[in-house]
């Protein structure tokens, strides 16, 4: 079993990604998570709505989300990108079939009720945030799924465990689902050659990092990077074997990492 997460950038090379998970995917299990920032963006810039992002007390960057903002993630994550990206693997043979959090209560969590967030060098409490964490997998569909030979692409939003829908982070996602899942290996697809000593010098890959040593690499983690460490550290502990970060914009990008390309968390 391999699960891949698929970045929200907009260099990602959807083209070459597809046509490399239809290559691997004849021969083992797949379950795709794709992101969609970018589109995410797009869509609020032209709907004349602001982004609010926030620092937590620990410095992990997120989204404030709104009710407006909400709907802007429903029409780029679980719409467009997912749909087209469902049309692509379909046309290059594959049998994916498209789903976001909400469907089937495929992830379920909880609603924040208040986040603490740094505003200068104060604290401050926000509420009304509609974002929350998957706390359970509905693995009987997955597996459902995965038993009569289909791929799943998935995506956030999630819904609560009242029913509301609730904006998650997709990086703790797919680690969440390879634990659960078992998955041996775990990919990730950024826009960049893996994760950086230095965040603006694509040459400064740094190629292998132990489960052991993670902590002393968090300090070169910069906005969303760390929260996707954070989640690689937990996939790891929880069993996964091997978790990869390579570059989303090369040709077979899934194949090259899965043979040494980017970084290697093991």
């Amino acid at each position: 079993m391999l699960v891949v997460k698929i970045g929200g950038g907009g260099g990602i090379n959807y083209d070459n990604v597809c046509e490399d998970l239809v290559r691997i995917g004849k021969n083992q299990k797949l379950v795709v998570v794709h992101g969609g920032h970018a589109k995410r963006d797009q869509l609020a810039r032209q709907l004349g709505l602001e982004i609010p992002v926030v620092t937590s007390q620990s410095g992990v960057t997120s989204v404030y989300t709104t009710p407006e903002l909400l709907e802007v993630f429903l029409m780029a994550y679980a719409g467009l990108i997912n749909k087209k990206l469902v049309a692509k693997l379909q046309k290059l043979g594959l049998n994916a079939i498209g789903l976001c959090g909400v469907d089937g209560r495929l992830f379920e969590g909880r609603r924040k009720n208040a986040i603490y967030v740094r505003d200068g060098s104060k604290i401050k409490l926000l509420k009304d945030d509609l974002s929350g964490k998957v706390e359970s997998i509905n693995l009987k569909l997955l597996e459902l799924l995965l038993q009569h030979n289909m791929v799943p692409v998935v995506c956030p939003p999630a819904i609560s465990f009242e029913g509301d829908i609730i904006n998650v982070d997709g990086d703790s996602i797919a680690c969440l689902l390879a634990k659960e899942l078992k998955a041996e290996r775990l990919v990730f697809l950024i826009e960049a050659p893996g994760f950086l000593r230095h965040h603006q010098d694509e040459t400064s890959v740094i190629e292998r990092i132990p489960r052991s040593e993670i902590e002393s690499f968090i300090n070169f983690a910069v906005g969303r990077m760390k929260r996707k460490i954070l989640s690689i550290q937990d996939a790891l502990l929880s069993g996964v074997k091997e978790v990869f970060i390579a570059d989303g914009r090369s040709e077979e990008p899934i194949t090259k990492a899965l043979q040494g390309a980017g970084t290697l968390f093991f």
